[in-house]
């Protein structure tokens, strides 16, 4: 089925609920564990209904049942049956909105301003300034651009042929899903308040300046030109400092980041991969180029990461606490200990 070669928005509600045959479930699930855009918005179905399963019970008053006898026993069968229907089909609404509010807050919006062309928000075209909502989508063509004010921290301008959701707007929490183009961040809070999903894992700003593109496979790009970026795609991260950057792959999650002015064989080899492209990494390195060294540590093979441990203590004297043994056996706390001192010449 073609939907589930792309996302499986429509089938979210009934996998929660249990109502999909075995088989469709099975898809959906392995779906949802693949692709960070519809992991994303199952978590928000989750919390919408877990929110709505805790509104309080309001009990009727006498008169609407009595109303309700009265027709009941003055009407047709099939009078009966049809409002009957209606009145269920208001209960639904009521439970939707419920849902709906529940689900995205407390119905924050951020402001929007077309910079170029004609964007869209849902179905209305944006001529100046606008709103967007959590649960709307924004759509770019190939002539038009606009700029979203991120809540209190900050704006994301959206490239031309781009189309973009917001998922979260609440304090604590500033969610997109960038199902396909380009988004420019500048971001100034916290660390950790601004997600962006994509189909290959999620950016996490710690403070910064960026662009992420993607097609609607997850396949794309992540540039950082202040602060940081980490990206991360099941329990995989890369650290993305200003001045680098970090190719994304469907179904792979962040590649190993690079800074732009490493020498082109380098770069080249990282797109590459292989035996042969490791040795070129090792040997074209420079101490900058640890932070590419130190994310290929724990993802090449276990019997090349002597070469690679080798490589960043030639470049740069290894700090105390940071055991041959321990980085080799890939020990958390000392690569994260390394990390942090290897970060001073990033």
């Amino acid at each position: 089925m073609k939907i589930f070669t792309r996302h499986v928005s429509r089938e979210l509600a009934a996998y929660f609920d249990g109502e999909l045959m075995r088989p469709t479930a099975a898809k959906v699930e392995r779906h949802i564990g693949q692709c960070a855009l519809c992991q994303a918005e199952y978590q928000q179905v989750q919390r919408g209904m877990a929110m709505v399963e805790q509104l309080p019970s309001v009990v009727a008053p006498d008169e609407i049942w009595q109303s309700i006898d009265v027709t009941l026993n003055a009407e047709p069968r099939e009078k009966q049956i049809w409002q009957w229907a209606l009145a269920a089909t208001a209960v639904l609404v009521l439970v939707g909105i419920a849902y709906w509010r529940a689900g995205l807050g407390s119905g924050a919006q951020w402001d929007v301003v077309r910079l170029d062309g004609r964007p869209v928000v849902g179905a209305k075209y944006i001529s100046g300034t606008g709103k967007i909502a959590p649960g709307e989508w924004m759509e770019t063509d190939s002539s038009s651009r606009a700029g979203i004010k991120i809540g209190d921290i900050g704006s994301v301008e959206v490239e031309p042929n781009t189309r973009v959701r917001v998922v979260t707007a609440k304090p604590g929490e500033h969610r997109l899903a960038l199902a396909r183009g380009e988004i420019r961040a500048k971001i100034s809070a916290p660390p950790r308040l601004f997600f962006v999903d994509t189909a290959a894992g999620t950016a996490v700003d710690l403070g910064c300046e960026y662009s992420l593109d993607t097609d609607e496979n997850g396949t794309g790009l992540l540039r950082v030109t202040k602060g940081w970026v980490s990206f991360q795609w099941k329990g995989l991260e890369s650290l993305v400092p200003a001045g680098a950057s970090c190719h994304i792959r469907s179904r792979i999650g962040p590649g190993i980041p690079y800074f732009d002015d490493a020498p082109e064989a380098l770069k080249q080899a990282l797109a590459q991969g292989g035996d042969a492209a490791l040795s070129t990494i090792l040997g074209e390195s420079r101490i900058r180029d640890t932070l590419t060294l130190w994310h290929l540590l724990s993802r090449v093979n276990p019997n090349e990461r002597e070469r690679v441990y080798d490589r960043i203590a030639a470049l740069t004297p290894v700090p105390a606490g940071v055991s041959r043994e321990q980085a080799l056996r890939l020990d958390q706390e000392t690569l994260k200990h390394w990390k942090e001192e290897l970060a001073w010449t990033w």
